[in-house]
């Protein structure tokens, strides 16, 4: 395990004072869009641009979660005022919220105890497609075979 992994334009971070310096040296223009973020199964948060790929900042490697980031200033640092689960590299399903909620927690970092938006990623058994099931229909939009009910991608 490196000991603060960088990928391009990425961070991992073990301290909220890292983090809190790394998202106040970020461009405005960066910082009021969301971030790409995973969590790595070491368990520590990485974060990203948001054009950044979610493989490319976990550098290939299996996630415990992925998705989209939204930070706000507060007083004393900065809290998660949104965070998704939306990451077609890795189509995490909802249930990975407890990774991202103990990364937070193990930074200090105040988040809304939840995903604000969550997508339900689901594989096609039949053409191996990857959808977005909207409004429960779980139906495969490329060749419109049924989806499964649980989430079948591999971690």
């Amino acid at each position: 395990m490196r000991e603060h992994a960088v990928t391009v334009n990425g961070a991992a971070f073990d301290a909220s004072s890292v983090l809190f310096g790394w998202l106040t040296g970020r461009d405005h223009s960066e910082v009021i869009e969301p971030f790409t973020f995973v969590v790595g199964t070491d368990g520590r948060l990485r974060l990203a641009p948001r054009r950044s790929e979610h493989v490319a900042l976990a550098g290939g490697q299996a996630v415990l979660a992925a998705g989209e980031m939204t930070f706000a200033p507060t007083p004393s640092g900065w809290r998660v005022a949104e965070v998704t689960n939306q990451s077609t590299g890795y189509c995490p399903d909802p249930d990975s919220w407890p990774a991202v909620s103990a990364a937070l927690d193990r930074l200090g970092v105040s988040h809304p105890g939840d995903f604000t938006d969550k997508v339900v990623f689901r594989r096609c058994p039949a053409c191996g497609e990857r959808n977005i099931v909207r409004e429960s229909d779980y139906t495969c939009a490329l060749c419109g075979s049924a989806l499964p009910a649980m989430w079948n991608f591999s971690r």
